[in-house]
């Protein structure tokens, strides 16, 4: 397919059928940042539900980073993969005390932030600042291997930047970005051409994970009104002390709570 048709298929649906979500209305990089680390591996349905709510409570970076972890991942509960809101708040530390509270404007400093990598940093750039860098997510993979490698198996995500560059709209990425997620979000899933990613990894199962128990584990912390304690988990939970042992440790190595002796609290 040519630049030129490509281009007009994406921008004619996303005129068409675009979707009006909430983090496209504004151009704060704050707020930007923070729908961003929600939409890593969460369905934009989900993060709707969140990014108001989390806004309203923690409104720029200063209120974020003087906020108690406890209150940080009470408001997160429920949207998952509680390391994102701990490397959020974390970020927004770091920014209050090295960056003058605002967030780097080049790729090199925002992937020394945590949680934030090579396709963070550049969907940042592109959605904060409308900077023609190129990154990858899962619905822009989808559209290009649907265009682009139809008979292909096995496409590196090399070749898809590739293809990015050089259908990128340099005027304005924002928006072009924006239409390829649309397009991509519609395809339909029964012939998903993210299976032929080189890079292509289905996901585990959720329930039963010690994923799904770590959000267990946070949540009757955050609930309780006085300090849980770890003898009290097996019973709340019903699962075996050793497997809520293994993961305490892991929570506290990763910052998430602090345990003496019997007793477990958020950091």
């Amino acid at each position: 397919m040519t630049k030129t048709l490509f281009n007009k298929t994406i921008w004619a649906y996303y005129h068409k059928a675009g979707r009006n979500l909430p983090w496209r209305k504004t151009r704060d990089p704050y707020a930007t940042l923070v729908s961003e680390i929600m939409l890593q591996q969460t369905q934009v349905g989900r993060v709707e539900g969140f990014y108001g709510k989390f806004l309203r409570q923690f409104p720029d970076f200063r209120s974020l980073a003087m906020a108690s972890t406890k209150d940080v991942l009470k408001v997160w509960q429920g949207l998952g993969y509680n390391r994102r809101a701990l490397a959020l708040k974390r970020t927004a530390e770091i920014i209050i005390r090295d960056f003058s509270g605002k967030l780097p404007r080049d790729r090199a400093a925002l992937e020394t932030l945590p949680g934030i990598g090579e396709g963070t940093s550049g969907s940042l750039l592109a959605f904060a600042f409308n900077k023609p860098e190129i990154f990858i997510e899962t619905n822009i993979r989808r559209v290009f291997i649907h265009f682009f490698f139809p008979e292909k198996k096995k496409v590196t995500d090399e070749e898809i930047k590739r293809c990015i560059e050089r259908t990128i709209d340099v005027k304005n990425p924002r928006e072009w970005y924006w239409a390829l997620m649309d397009y991509g979000a519609a395809m339909p899933r029964t012939t998903n051409p993210n299976r032929k990613s080189a890079h292509y990894k289905k996901q585990s199962a959720f329930a039963g994970s010690d994923r799904q128990l770590r959000g267990k584990i946070l949540r009757c912390i955050i609930e309780r009104k006085t300090r849980a304690t770890l003898s009290a988990l097996p019973a709340l939970l019903g699962v075996p002390e050793n497997r809520i042992q293994k993961i305490v440790d892991v929570l506290a190595r990763e910052g998430f709570v602090v345990r003496k002796g019997n007793c477990i609290s958020i950091k």
